[in-house]
């Protein structure tokens, strides 16, 4: 592997085989740092590592399962010395309506977009704190601002994340630590692929509202306007800058997206404003 004491960087990118994660480990490799890359079927990513043996390594890592993780953790550390850029990537998406998804589904996504991200950010954060430096990559999505009908569980589990996220940013600041949320709209990425997109059994009750956002899912991969390449480079851009945002949009449907429901969020707010603020004690 590449000599970690040199000024090249050490990513560990987690659901690295495809989509944003193959797209950040490859535009990493191109830079010169080095890729851990963790995938529950690591053997997608044998070519990366033959092209580039040096630099890359893929490690079987189901997110999901707590002891695995730590043991992946310390294992990483042991050998590397450190994690520069931490990027919880891992993730799929699920379709159906609140009433549709039941109590499994819901703890199972919360499982695989919440709390493995935790555990492994709470693994790898305190050499970070002692040396003073790293950043942490939080893969959320448009849907961590808003929701619609057939995302409420997938939409619950970002916003879950992008909350973590900011309060962490505040604790580790002081650290040198970089929290960046990252929001992206539809991208070309294998999340509505044919047996990647996860569908919650249908109701007919629900066919107009959750069942279109089926049918869209269903129909729109390989066209979404987004380009996993492009994304990786806005997240290198935006690591580097000197003020690194919280909170990164990716493609014109989501600064769009975001901007409506922002101005719908103020709209509410100014409507109902009085009413809120005479709630005050001295009011």
């Amino acid at each position: 592997m590449t000599d970690t004491s040199s000024n090249a960087k050490v990513w560990l990118v987690t659901g690295a085989t495809s989509g944003f994660g193959r797209a950040i480990a490859e535009a990493a490799v191109a830079a010169g740092d080095t890729v851990i890359g963790t995938a529950r079927r690591a053997e997608g990513l044998a070519d990366l590592v033959a092209a580039h043996p040096d630099q890359v390594e893929a490690i079987s890592l189901d997110i999901t399962d707590g002891a695995r993780v730590d043991a992946v953790a310390a294992d990483v550390l042991a050998r590397y010395g450190r994690v520069d850029v931490l990027v919880n990537n891992a993730g799929r998406t699920q379709v159906g309506a609140f009433e549709e998804t039941t109590d499994t589904e819901l703890r199972d996504l919360f499982e695989l977009h919440v709390f493995g991200p935790a555990r492994l950010t709470r693994a790898l954060l305190p050499q970070m704190r002692e040396r003073r430096g790293g950043a942490i990559v939080n893969m959320s999505s448009v849907g961590g601002q808003l929701s619609f009908g057939g995302f409420s569980a997938y939409s619950a589990t970002k916003a879950a994340l992008e909350q973590l996220s900011e309060g962490l940013a505040a604790e580790v600041a002081p650290y040198g630590v970089k929290v960046l949320v990252v929001e992206p709209g539809a991208f070309r990425t294998n999340l509505f692929g044919k047996g990647a997109a996860y569908f919650s059994e249908p109701l007919p009750a629900y066919d107009e509202t959750a069942g279109a956002t089926r049918r869209m899912v269903e129909g729109s991969d390989g066209l979404q306007p987004g380009d996993p390449a492009k994304a990786a480079a806005a997240i290198r851009l935006a690591l580097e800058a000197e003020r690194t945002p919280l909170r990164l949009p990716l493609g014109g449907d989501a600064v769009d997206g975001i901007t409506a429901h922002i101005d719908a969020q103020r709209a509410d707010l100014a409507a109902w404003e009085k009413v809120s603020r005479g709630t005050d004690a001295d009011s």
